[in-house]
């Protein structure tokens, strides 16, 4: 199921958010293929959150993973 690889995909961009303070947690994988995510700690109102999340982590989605189409931040 496509959640359940999406979550793998972030265990591998955790490590990296982590060492700054930060996480990410998975909230939703839709049917469209937009994966939903709330940034934590440090990366929550974090100035460079939106970067983050469109050049790291959906980049790293897409590239390991054909079906996903885009990611967004929830709160």
């Amino acid at each position: 199921m496509l959640k359940e690889q999406v979550e793998e995909v972030l265990k591998k961009v955790r490590p990296n958010l982590q060492m700054h303070g930060g996480d990410v947690e998975l909230v939703d994988v839709s049917e469209e293929g937009v994966v939903s995510v709330r940034l934590q700690g440090a990366c929550k109102g974090c100035p460079m959150a939106q970067q983050t999340l469109k050049l790291g982590i959906e980049a790293m989605l897409k590239e390991e993973l054909s079906e996903v189409q885009a990611v967004e931040a929830v709160d």
